[in-house]
């Protein structure tokens, strides 16, 4: 396993298709969380923002570098398909927990925030629940479901949208709505972390449901 993380880190970075992806993540995070001020967890949504969206377009960069040759030498290298797969969103993971600290430490030392360890915690479980949402939607949505990356573009904007903007929609859209309605972190641990289950369960069952697509077309 660890050779595949270390091999998807290598071709990720020799292709450098993680520079769009985390150069908009800094965008969006410099636009939405710069001179803030007041409570933490406005501040927390925003960034979290950002890297749901960057880990949905970094999924789909990362796990669709392979044409259909060159994933079958990994495969067959690996073993099995399922490793490459889990190998993949490890990688995933792995920098989306690096982009998180960034998302947690930006605002504090560009904005004037008063800062506790519960707010800390708090966009914490907020940063997981849109990375793994993200990654949940980038690997539905890679070229190992969608061959044509028209196709896959498309459902990845709509899946977007659709978790960010419908009200009420859990998990993305009501935990930014909880935190922006609410300044007391304390209070939104509990319903925070079970929206970061819920993402957990979003991720597990989009790679079983990659899994299974990719393994019908190999």
């Amino acid at each position: 396993m660890i050779a595949l993380i270390r091999y998807s880190f290598a071709t990720v970075l020799h292709t450098q298709r993680y520079l769009a992806p985390v150069l908009l993540f800094a965008g969006l995070l410099g636009v939405l969380t710069v001179n803030g001020s007041g409570p933490l967890p406005p501040a927390y949504a925003s960034s979290g923002g950002a890297l749901f969206i960057c880990a949905t377009w970094l999924t789909i960069a990362l796990t669709s570098l392979d044409d259909p040759a060159q994933r079958s030498i990994v495969v067959v290298s690996a073993g099995r398909s399922l490793k490459v797969l889990i190998g993949s969103i490890s990688t995933l993971l792995i920098s989306c927990l690096v982009l998180m600290v960034v998302g947690l430490v930006f605002p504090l030392w560009v904005g004037s925030y008063d800062v506790r360890a519960v707010d800390l915690l708090l966009g914490v479980e907020a940063q997981l629940t849109c990375a793994f949402t993200g990654v949940a939607i980038g690997v539905l949505c890679s070229r190992l479901v969608f061959r044509r990356q028209g196709y896959a573009l498309v459902a990845a904007l709509g899946l977007v949208m659709v978790l960010l903007f419908v009200e009420g929609l859990p998990p993305v859209n009501r935990l930014f709505t909880m935190m922006a309605t609410s300044s007391d972190s304390a209070e939104l641990l509990a319903p925070a972390g079970g929206m970061m289950a819920l993402a957990t369960a979003l991720l597990v069952a989009a790679a079983a449901v990659t899994q299974y697509l990719a393994s019908l077309k190999e």
